[in-house]
């Protein structure tokens, strides 16, 4: 493929700003795991079911294995990776290790970026809402019940309030990643 067949992609991810070169039917999921490294986002059934893939552009929870790298352009993506800070937990990522949340692990992160946007939205949510929200992620291995008790464990710790609104960082970093070089 020619460079011409790419196009470049202007994304902040995790709070950092990157450029890069993609062919216009390239994934999300794809630009994040193979072009950024960042592989905290899982490729699961590859048809937006399982949510292993989930990640926030713009705030709002989106399958990245169903959204073209392209239409990020421009937008702020968080992926599991960006929910920590300086080597800390973020204390929904600590809820899910205290309540055993987690088994094989695949599917946690679209887990976590599930209940953090539903935190945002409602720092208080019921279990009925709780369930709700994360209906749409398949985990094979938990049951489910930890995982909500996880998500009302961060609630009840005020997590919610704060949710959302800090960012990865605060310093002017940017990345480059044009497709072809070092691949």
């Amino acid at each position: 493929m020619i460079q011409e067949d790419f196009l470049t992609v202007r994304v902040t991810v995790n709070g950092v700003a990157h450029r890069i070169g993609v062919e216009p039917r390239r994934l999300l999921s794809d630009a994040l795991r193979e072009d950024l490294g960042l592989t905290g986002t899982n490729l699961g059934c590859e048809q937006g079911v399982c949510g292993s893939c989930t990640v926030l552009v713009d705030g709002k929870s989106v399958r990245s294995c169903l959204m073209f790298a392209v239409q990020a352009d421009g937008a702020e993506v968080t992926t599991v990776e960006g929910l920590a800070r300086d080597g800390e937990l973020h204390p929904l990522q600590a809820a899910f290790w205290e309540k055993q949340a987690l088994q094989c692990g695949f599917c946690t992160p679209g887990f976590l970026i599930t209940a953090v946007e539903l935190l945002r939205r409602n720092p208080d949510p019921s279990e009925a809402e709780i369930r709700d929200a994360i209906a749409g992620n398949t985990c094979r291995c938990t049951g489910y019940e930890h995982i909500v008790d996880a998500v009302k464990m961060a609630a009840e710790g005020g997590v919610g309030e704060r949710i959302g609104t800090e960012t990865a960082s605060d310093t002017d970093i940017e990345s480059e990643v044009i497709a072809g070089e070092g691949s």
